[in-house]
């Protein structure tokens, strides 16, 4: 399976946005992109003025790697938000949202997403009482998603639970914090998703 393998850091300085991609070391003064907010390289000081098609491309690029979602697979999600009723933009980022490992991220079991996508894949969820080891399984309103049994009580749920125990879960999803267990109440609209990504320059991205 492919995947992003270099410093990740350098892909907020690029976007010029604070992605939250190493946990709680983003709410920390170790944040690089806090200390050197500036694109990475050695000319990443000076940046010249960027195009109309430059903003849109680097819309895309924050929202993709903000959910850790690669190319083919965001472009996948767009073509399937262009085909449902509604704004194409805000479908987009509802079907990024409801992917389980951002669902894990949200509810506090994991401290980035990067964590909560490994976690899924070693099968440490599931889904109405099943085992899910897909990342990108997409929910639906009324699925409960649960932690095994096994992994419940083990040092790195503890510890994971102690770090991001107050975090604040949207409203779209329903945390009990004492069984581990959660609810998606409903799909998020779009004043439910925390993010300060500009999707209809997404969408006019993909019109071109």
């Amino acid at each position: 399976m492919a995947r992003y393998t270099d410093a990740v850091c350098r892909m907020c300085r690029r976007e010029g946005a604070k992605l939250f991609l190493k946990g709680e070391r983003c709410y920390s003064d170790k944040c690089s992109f806090t200390r050197r907010p500036n694109a990475p390289g050695q000319h990443g000081a000076n940046r010249k003025k960027v195009s109309e098609y430059g903003t849109q491309l680097r819309e895309k690029q924050k929202a993709r790697r903000y959910y850790g979602i690669l190319e083919s697979q965001f472009e996948g999600y767009f073509e399937l938000a262009d085909r449902q009723e509604g704004m194409t933009g805000e479908n987009l980022l509802r079907i990024c949202e409801s992917r389980l490992d951002n669902v894990v991220y949200r509810l506090g079991l994991a401290t980035s997403r990067a964590e909560a996508r490994q976690l899924v894949v070693h099968a440490h969820f599931t889904v109405n009482g099943k085992k899910v080891d897909i990342p990108s399984y997409l929910l639906k309103a009324g699925d409960v998603i649960g932690v095994r049994e096994k992994f419940r009580g083990s040092d790195k749920m503890k510890a994971i639970t102690e770090t991001c125990g107050s975090r604040p879960v949207p409203m779209w999803l329903d945390m009990n914090r004492d069984t581990l267990e959660a609810k998606v109440v409903h799909l998020p609209n779009r004043e439910d998703i925390e993010s300060d990504i500009q999707e209809l320059l997404i969408v006019e991205y993909y019109s071109r």
